[in-house]
């Protein structure tokens, strides 16, 4: 029975591993961590299939294959440390990550390999599409780009493209598994929680698809004092740099029967199809979006302790506590003798 049970999971490993996958951002704070079953499925991939040409009821927070429904468990956030990073895992599968087999089979990249020199080209040849793990891109300066935003409520139904605002960019993305990406002075959530989002629109290299993935998550740290501005949509502006949209903007929504929130034709400078993406080409530049923020005083300043992190360093400090007094009366007894007391 050992040696079926075993064969089973070689050959189901070996079956993920040959599906050229998309990929999602996961975390513990992400809606269907667990898959959709309502059962804990440890090598899930429901979370990473792509968005394109479904009316809006399908593709708003991931409702196509009812991703939205499946929460994470209560009290796992996506922390975001205020003027801070926090690091995610993009991966074609839960198995692939640290969430799933004690981490082991999760490597460099989403599918789960290492892959040296994926995307190198030899001078003078035309870069060709890195298919696995697929990344919908050359290489990893030809990356489209991912962002993360945030909403100030903790209902999901309660999200609209204008109060979800993008916070954070992270350029030359996806390509490896983990990916860190920086907050600024956000302010603090409701006591339930926020609902931040996932997004990346591929930039060629297979069909023009969208991502959006729904999280649970939190401010930590000390929070700032501004409230977030109400987002307008991006435009493309890579020709001109005085049409981009200043301040606080809307996540990407393309390709899809209704509910864009930008159109694009003709090519990009480089001769390419004109492809909207988290970078400059829409205004968006890399890292902590600093320009979201209405003024100063119009969200209360507070503390805000991480989750476990914390939990973990108090348990720490009492356990050295305790050791410490468990040790004081060898230590008495050593000075005593020392002293001839």
């Amino acid at each position: 029975m050992k040696h079926i049970s075993t064969s089973l999971f070689v050959m189901t490993f070996t079956l993920l591993r040959s599906v050229r996958g998309h990929i999602a951002a996961w975390h513990k704070g992400m809606y269907c961590l667990n898959g959709t079953s309502g059962r804990d499925d440890p090598s899930t991939n429901e979370a990473v299939n792509p968005l394109y040409q479904l009316p809006r009821s399908e593709w708003w927070m991931h409702h196509v294959n009812n991703c939205d429904q499946f929460p994470p468990a209560p009290g796992d956030f996506l922390e975001l440390p205020a003027n801070g990073q926090f690091t995610v895992e993009l991966a074609m599968n839960r198995a692939f990550t640290t969430l799933s087999f004690n981490g082991a089979n999760a490597a460099n990249f989403a599918d789960g390999e290492d892959h040296p020199g994926l995307g190198d080209t030899p001078p003078g040849q035309v870069p060709s599409c890195v298919v696995e793990p697929n990344i919908h891109a050359q290489n990893e300066s030809m990356a489209a780009g991912t962002a993360f935003a945030i909403s100030y409520t903790s209902d999901l139904s309660q999200v609209t493209p204008e109060n979800l605002v993008v916070f954070s960019v992270l350029y030359h993305t996806p390509w490896e598994r983990l990916a860190t990406y920086s907050v600024p002075n956000l302010p603090a959530c409701p006591s339930d929680g926020c609902i931040c989002a996932w997004g990346w629109v591929p930039n060629g290299c297979g069909e023009p698809n969208m991502y959006m993935l729904p999280y649970k998550c939190k401010v930590t740290g000390w929070t700032g004092n501004a409230a977030v501005a109400p987002a307008t949509p991006a435009v493309w502006c890579e020709d001109d740099s005085n049409k981009c949209v200043q301040g606080a903007k809307q996540l990407i929504y393309w390709n899809q029967l209704e509910g864009n929130n930008i159109e694009v034709s003709g090519t990009d400078l480089a001769g390419d199809p004109r492809s909207p993406a988290y970078n400059m080409k829409l205004g968006f530049a890399n890292g902590a979006q600093t320009d979201i923020f209405m003024k100063a005083g119009s969200a209360t300043q507070t503390s805000i302790a991480p989750g476990p992190a914390s939990t973990s360093k108090s348990s720490a400090s009492r356990h050295a506590v305790h050791a410490f007094m468990l040790a004081a009366p060898i230590f008495s007894v050593l000075l005593g003798l020392c002293w001839g007391f």
